[in-house]
Order: C-alpha cells, then sequence, then structure tokens
C-alpha cells in the first residue's frame, strides 16, 4: 500500500512560522492587538463610555505627580489666569466661568473626586478617556480608509494590468491626473469642500468624509504596485492553464493571480493604515477632520497647543504618547510582514 505523500505548508503558514521568528514582529503585533481590543470595547461602550463627562477640576494635574500637586489643587485649585489670551485661545471669554466652577467643585469631599491618571483637560474631563476614545476614532478612519483605498487601487490595477489596452489607457491617464496634484493640497481641497461645501450638513456628525476623501486620494500607490503585478502574471502557466479548462475573465483575475499577489496587497494595506491615522490627526488638528462634537488624537492636540501657554502639558503627552505607540507598533509590524510574506524569502 503506497503511503501519502507529506503535504507541504501553504503560503500562509510559512508566513506565519517566519513572523512567529520576529521577536519584534510578535510584540508588535501584540501592542496593536491591545490597541484593537481597546478599540472595540470602545465602540460598543464598555471603555470611555463616559468621556465628555466633566468628572474633575478643570486642569487638574495628572495623579502620578506625586501627592504635593493634588495637594497644590486641594487647596490652591486650578490656576486658569485672567489675563487676555484671545489672539491665541478663543475660549479665553469663558475662563471665569471655569473658575468660578472650579471655586464650587472644591468644596466637595476630595474622597470623592476621581482618580485622573492623565489629568483633566480645560472643563474637567479625563484626559486618559480622551485619550482611548480618541484611539477609537483615529484607528477606526485609519483602518476604513486603508481598506478603501486598497480595494480602489486593487481593482483598478487588476483592470489596467490584466486587460490592457485602452481600458489601461484610461486608467493611466487618470492614475496620472491623480499623481500630479501634491497629495497634501488635494487632500485639504477635498476636505474643505466636505466641511463647507452642500454635504456639509449631511455628514456633519460622521467620519465618513475623512474616511472618503482619505480613500479616494490614497488609492494611486495600490494600483501602480497592483497593475505592474497582473502585467507579470496575466502570461504565466498557470494563468493560461486556467484558461485552458474554461475560466472567465473574473476567475483569473481575483480568483488565481490575486492570490499570487496578496503579499503586495497586505503590506500595502498595512503601510497605508499607518499614513492614513497620521493624515487624519493632521486633518483634525487643523480642524478640517472629524467633526466637533468627537474626539480623536488631532484634535488633542489642537486644545494641547494652548494649554502649553498655560503649563498645562498632559494631554499633550497623553495624545502623543498613545499615536506615538500605536503607529510605532503598526509600522514595524508592517516591516515583518512585509519580510514573512516575501516570495523571494520562500
Amino acid at each position: 500500500m503506497a503511503q501519502a505523500l507529506p503535504k507541504s505548508p501553504s503560503v500562509w503558514v510559512q508566513a506565519w512560522q517566519r513572523l512567529k521568528n520576529d521577536r519584534v514582529g510578535m510584540v508588535s503585533l501584540w501592542i496593536v492587538a491591545v490597541f484593537l481590543v481597546m478599540v472595540v470595547l470602545s465602540q460598543i461602550g464598555l471603555l470611555a463610555s463616559h468621556w465628555q463627562s466633566e468628572v474633575g477640576e478643570p486642569f487638574a494635574p495628572p495623579t502620578f505627580v506625586g501627592a504635593e500637586a493634588k495637594e497644590a489643587v486641594k487647596s490652591e485649585g486650578p490656576k486658569i489666569p485672567n489675563i487676555d489670551l484671545s489672539d491665541i485661545d478663543p475660549l479665553t471669554p469663558f475662563y471665569k466661568d471655569w473658575n468660578e466652577r472650579a471655586s464650587k467643585v472644591q468644596t466637595v469631599d476630595a474622597t470623592r473626586a476621581p482618580t485622573l491618571t492623565f489629568g483633566g483637560d480645560r472643563i474637567g474631563r479625563d484626559v486618559l478617556d480622551k485619550a482611548i476614545k480618541g484611539a477609537q476614532v483615529s484607528i477606526l478612519v485609519g483602518i476604513a480608509a486603508a481598506f478603501l483605498a486598497t480595494l480602489i487601487g486593487t481593482v483598478l490595477g487588476a483592470i489596467g494590468g490584466y486587460f490592457g489596452g485602452k481600458a489601461g489607457d484610461f486608467l493611466e491617464w487618470l492614475y496620472n491626473v491623480f499623481t500630479s496634484i501634491p497629495y497634501i493640497l488635494l487632500i485639504f481641497a477635498l476636505a474643505a469642500v466636505f466641511k463647507y461645501g452642500p454635504l456639509g450638513k449631511v455628514f456633519s456628525s460622521s467620519i465618513a468624509p475623512v474616511v472618503i476623501i482619505l480613500g479616494v486620494v490614497g488609492w494611486t500607490g495600490i494600483y501602480r504596485l497592483v497593475r505592474a503585478e497582473y502585467m507579470k502574471h496575466r502570461n504565466r502557466e498557470y494563468v493560461r492553464a486556467a484558461e485552458a479548462i474554461g475560466a472567465g475573465h473574473l476567475a483569473r483575475m481575483f480568483g488565481h493571480i490575486l492570490p499570487n499577489v496578496s503579499h503586495v496587497v497586505l503590506v500595502q494595506l498595512s503601510l497605508h493604515v499607518v499614513s492614513f491615522i497620521k493624515a487624519e490627526v493632521i486633518l483634525s488638528f487643523l480642524g478640517l477632520g472629524v467633526p466637533i462634537d468627537m474626539v480623536s488624537w488631532g484634535t488633542m492636540l489642537a486644545e494641547a497647543q494652548t494649554e502649553l501657554v498655560l503649563g498645562k502639558w498632559w494631554q499633550l503627552v497623553a495624545a502623543t504618547a498613545f499615536m506615538a505607540t500605536f503607529v510605532t507598533a503598526f509600522a514595524l509590524l508592517t516591516d515583518a510582514l512585509r519580510d514573512a510574506l516575501d516570495p523571494k524569502l520562500r
């Protein structure tokens, strides 16, 4: 009786084995996984659901700076200056009211005050809750926009690379039109149209405009790489064999060629997540990103620039630490994935 031949491990199994041997990649994977779990818990309301609540004193310092800071807050209250900062801070007229409210907060028993690990913002909201909620918004925008850009770029690249001819020429013209416009200026122009144009009211409380803008603008790099891969694979033996047994164009494009170029698509998807998170932070920092009633890492950084004038640094540190940790871990994970999926290393 003939023995069954042992099955060779699949491409994905081999890639997973190489990834497991990469210590930096695995640590990065765990960090990214923790952030994604945090995003899911925040999305369903089990984490940071009360980030808008004024749970502490305005500008309450972080508790980890020591007992002296907490005693200073209890005895003196928050130090909100009554100086004219209207040129750099539009909320200057409200400081007097905040001072009055802060003095009333001091009458409450100190033992009942919540612990604000990362301190409070200008109206007493927990900065840690804001950072977690900001992670949810920024990461969701980055992932959703990356999926949209990858979908557009992959489909158009497959059509252009597989068929060529007039369809390929038209897509090349479209690609050249998009790439001829400076990337950041195109994003700003579309963001201004969505925010102040006729569609502004429709999307006034949604992250959809940011996702659409980044996805529509960011497909060009993926298109170029996928098109080149399809041009290399369309005349190979396995594609000709599929054609010989009656496989149609769609089956050959997405059933046979796409799995063999999926490593390119996956790596580009990962790279675009990092790129789009940074782009969302910039847009929100400039007031062209998420709606005003939402929080992201970009809006936190925008608030922090005025707080720094007053010596309040903790919101800047919280937003920067969260963003830097996730972006760095995701970038290192992308590098590890690229090495694990590289066909030359198989």
